[in-house]
């Protein structure tokens, strides 16, 4: 079986699940058995013959590779940005691969965060006071460096930490050339999914093709935000991005 020849890392909620779907429809590219494989982050111990046992087999890819010419296959994970040992991992194993980050209003992406909670962690409090409470301990976190230990500690469990794209992305960044990263809006993707589909195809040397799908995926509804939260929050977020 083959390996992945590019990542989509992250982050959460900001679309990635519909991403997945989006880009297996272009006929140069086989999908991975399910996204958020997270092989190099929690599932590295299992060794690349699991992560393998996840991706299309060479005779897929021959197949492929008579009818389009070019062949490729992805893993999908939104963790993996906010890991900077997943970063290194990348790099060792796949150091010419190309990676597409998905970037949300981190306002917006910390409200869903919490929606996602409610329904599935059993949070009880409100938005207003997950947020009150989140805001007053990154106020006192003593952070010497930001190291390995300050993503996994810190900014794992805290739902707006994990909107501090600027300090995720700066590791991304040190390790990988400008040209093997490409970054979207969210907003795009859903707005104008097909043209942001092409920019994709473009960017992974691939011929524009108009996927036939653009249905959205893990898609949840929610209340609207309360007006004095959000303005709270943009004020919050200016410092760090």
């Amino acid at each position: 079986r083959v390996l992945p020849d590019f990542f989509v890392i992250g982050p959460g909620r900001t679309g990635t699940s519909s991403l997945f779907h989006y880009l297996y429809q272009h006929p140069s590219i086989s999908k991975s058995a399910y996204d958020e494989l997270g092989f190099f982050d929690v599932n590295y111990h299992l060794g690349f013959n699991w992560y393998r046992s996840l991706f299309p087999s060479i005779f897929n890819r021959f197949f492929v590779k008579m009818k389009t010419k070019i062949f490729l296959t992805y893993d999908v994970t939104p963790s993996y940005v906010r890991r900077p040992w997943v970063a290194k991992r990348i790099k060792d194993n796949f150091p010419k691969s190309k990676l597409i980050i998905v970037l949300r209003n981190p306002v917006d992406k910390s409200y869903s965060t919490y929606n996602l909670y409610v329904k599935q962690a059993d949070e009880r409090r409100t938005f207003e006071e997950v947020i009150k409470d989140d805001i007053n301990k990154i106020s006192n976190w003593n952070v010497k460096s930001k190291d390995d230990e300050y993503f996994a500690t810190k900014i794992e469990n805290s739902i707006l930490a994990r909107g501090f794209y600027h300090e995720q992305l700066l590791v991304w960044y040190k390790l990988f050339s400008k040209d093997q990263i490409l970054i979207i809006s969210s907003e795009e993707l859903s707005g104008d999914t097909r043209n942001t589909m092409n920019k994709i195809f473009k960017f992974l040397n691939l011929p524009e093709y108009e996927i036939p799908n653009t249905k959205k995926i893990n898609v949840s509804k929610s209340a609207p935000m309360n007006e004095e939260t959000r303005k709270l929050l943009i004020s919050f977020y200016k410092p760090y991005n």
